[in-house]
């Protein structure tokens, strides 16, 4: 779980929160029109916009911004390293309790591909197919969310627009001048608030851990091709580290 994630969404709704009450109560910042407009507006373009199957989708995606599934770099470095020294003393079809063993679909994948005699450039290319699938994954989830992300605010001006011609259509009638004022302005906050929260925050989110699992599953890719050729692993070590900040080398050799 990613506590940084939790962490901001909390803390942000608890600082508008606070200073919501610290300003003379909730009671006025809750309306149900504005919320139809601007979060049912933001739904329905997202629908036009996309896939129907893609947006339902949506909450996967925003879980996968809130799990870590990715496997540690140092781990990595390790376990690639290992099955190097195992298949170089005992073969390639040593690796089969380990490819048991494993919990990452990737790279139980490429060590059966290992297993099955599979040649490097071969891996490679089967393994490279299978991370440009995941990275398209992970860009049309990121789409989606930068895109309910901008049009959370547009409808929030539209839900403006409706207060606003409400509130002139009304003028006549003093008492019913606040339900249109009040449309008009929570539009754009409920529009505000959910696009730099939520939408825009966790498409960003979404991005960086692509990113990071790119890194991951191209040192995995390097470490079966290495193995396959049979590359020393003291080599295939080094090579390895080379994916890693050199602030965090330091920690991988510990």
């Amino acid at each position: 779980m990613d506590i940084a994630t939790l962490l901001g969404v909390m803390a942000g709704l608890s600082l508008m929160v606070v200073s919501i009450y610290m300003g003379g109560g909730a009671s006025g910042f809750l309306d149900v029109p504005s919320i139809f407009i601007t979060v049912g507006g933001c739904f329905c373009a997202t629908l036009v916009h996309f896939p129907l199957g893609e947006v339902m989708g949506i909450i996967s995606v925003v879980k996968r911004t809130l799990s870590v599934n990715i496997p540690a770099a140092e781990n990595v470095i390790r376990d690639m390293t290992q099955y190097a020294r195992t298949a170089r003393k005992d073969g390639v079809l040593a690796l089969e309790d380990a490819a048991r063993r494993v919990d990452d679909d990737f790279l139980a994948k490429g060590l059966q591909l290992l297993i099955d005699g599979t040649e490097a450039d071969q891996i490679r290319e089967i393994m490279f197919i299978e991370l440009g699938s995941m990275q398209r994954r992970h860009k049309r989830g990121s789409s989606i969310l930068t895109f309910m992300g901008e049009s959370a605010p547009a409808f929030g001006m539209i839900g403006t627009l409706i207060g606003l011609v409400q509130m002139l259509r009304q003028l006549d009638d003093p008492s019913k001048i606040g339900a249109g004022m009040a449309t008009a302005i929570l539009t754009t906050f409920y529009g505000a608030l959910l696009a730099n929260l939520f939408f825009i925050p966790l498409a960003g989110k979404l991005r960086r851990r692509s990113s990071e699992e790119t890194t991951i599953r191209e040192m995995m890719i390097e470490g079966l091709s290495a193995i396959q050729t049979a590359v020393n692993p003291g080599v295939l070590e080094e090579r390895l580290r080379s994916y890693v900040r050199p602030k965090q080398r330091q920690s991988s050799t510990e």
